[in-house]
């Protein structure tokens, strides 16, 4: 049997442990994910010892305090205890290397932070033979995606983009049902958060990251595992922004409020047949939408179309002192405890890519199975995620050069042009 995999976990914000100003995320994620589900995991026996590694270790008191109300008084005394750097009385944006330092070969890191921190943080995980996770998008640079899998191959360790949409039944379902209904034509999507979204991201918004990158990947990502194994890759992107509102919140100047990237898309071995995806993404939606994030897409083929609402899913809730109609995810993460009182939310896609990244982490240390075998599985790693990258970092070039981006591929090797 696979030895238990101690894991530490870079970031300690919303997506980790739910924990945002000084208290629970007013979000669909009021106690994380990432943190929650290693918890639950080291309960299953999957996860050994666990860590966590932030800038200013003077938060962690009050994470410990909000972990105990929130996970482990409500989920039977689930344990949430973990090593924390750096020190509760220190402030320091590198001690993830010390954190990292204290780590074995074959342990691993989940990466849940600022855009721009994942590619340093990652190398030097990957270079000390650790496997890694990263938070969608993988990076900001094609070059730096390209460098991050040139180091994993080099040291093999096992790199995991956290594109939880992917195992969302309902889009799961769509990739397979793509492969039967012929040549690609059109993708569209669409996602948003609200308002109050940009509170929490304050200290990076329009600064070291922008909404395409922060949503447009899930969709970009999602319609790239359903095209390619059609053959389709993309070949030039365009976007447009539009601006105004979140500056008009006091975020900074460069904030852009909603940006739709165009793609287009072309089969590799039928130069003659093209296809056309636009992807959206806004931070900017209503406060009272009922929803915490609007997503759904239009996928239409030579035999065919898909589409998929997965805001509103059949299941509204109306209370008085929410004041209106919700709609609730407890497909990504369902946080009502089970007969027993036990965390009961390990069929919610946002546990399920949790639990992928630690099977292949444990599968590979066993030599059981190599990095390229989980490449093979067809699992959003590294080699997997290119594409993605690629339109991403094109998007950002064409709305800050004013000009349509190419992307070149070719004999494997991948740039922008």
């Amino acid at each position: 049997m696979a030895s238990p995999l101690n894991v530490l976990m870079v970031g300690t914000g919303e997506y980790t442990t739910g924990f945002v100003g000084g208290g629970a995320s007013g979000s669909d994620k009021k106690v994380g994910v990432v943190g929650l589900s290693m918890f639950d995991l080291r309960r299953r026996g999957k996860v050994g010892k666990l860590g966590m590694v932030g800038v200013n270790g003077t938060k962690f008191p009050a994470i410990r305090e909000h972990l105990n109300k929130n996970i482990t008084q409500v989920y039977n005394n689930l344990d949430t205890s973990f090593d924390s750097f750096p020190a509760d009385n220190a402030k320091d944006p590198e001690s993830y290397k010390a954190a990292i330092d204290a780590l074995q070969p074959g342990d691993a890191i989940t990466i849940f932070t600022p855009d721009t921190t994942h590619y340093p943080i990652a190398l030097y995980a990957i270079e000390r033979k650790i496997h890694v996770m990263i938070t969608k998008p993988a990076v900001k640079e094609l070059a730096h995606h390209i460098a991050l899998l040139e180091a994993a191959e080099k040291h093999g360790v096992y790199v995991y983009i956290e594109h939880h949409k992917r195992y969302d039944p309902a889009y799961a379902d769509a990739k397979h049902r793509a492969k039967n209904l012929g040549d690609f034509n059109y993708f569209y999507s669409y996602m948003s958060q609200p308002k109050s979204q940009l509170q929490t991201f304050a200290a990076w918004a329009g600064i070291d990251s922008d909404i395409s990158y922060y949503l447009n990947s899930h969709h970009v990502d999602i319609c790239d595992s359903m095209v390619s194994q059609l053959g389709y890759v993309p070949v030039k992107v365009s976007a447009s922004a539009s601006t105004g509102v979140a500056v008009s919140l006091g975020c900074h100047e460069k904030t852009e409020d909603t940006i739709s990237l165009l793609v287009h898309w072309q089969k590799e071995d039928d130069p003659t047949k093209h296809a056309t995806g636009v992807y959206t993404a806004s931070w900017t939606a209503p406060q009272k939408a009922g929803v915490h994030s609007n997503q759904y897409f239009h996928y239409l083929a030579q035999g065919g179309e898909i589409r998929i609402d997965q805001a509103k899913r059949g299941y509204d809730v109306a209370e008085d002192s929410a004041g209106q109609l919700m709609w609730y995810n407890p497909f990504y993460m369902k946080y009502a405890p089970d007969e027993d009182g036990n965390f009961a939310g390990q069929s919610g896609y946002g546990y399920v890519s949790m639990e992928k990244f630690v099977d292949g982490c444990r599968a590979v240390n066993a030599g059981t199975l190599t990095p390229r075998d989980l490449d093979n599985k067809g699992l959003p790693t590294l080699r997997n995620t290119i594409a993605t990258t690629a339109i991403l970092e094109a998007g950002r070039k064409s709305i800050n050069e004013y000009r349509e981006v190419r992307i070149e591929r070719k004999d494997g090797e991948w740039k922008l042009i």
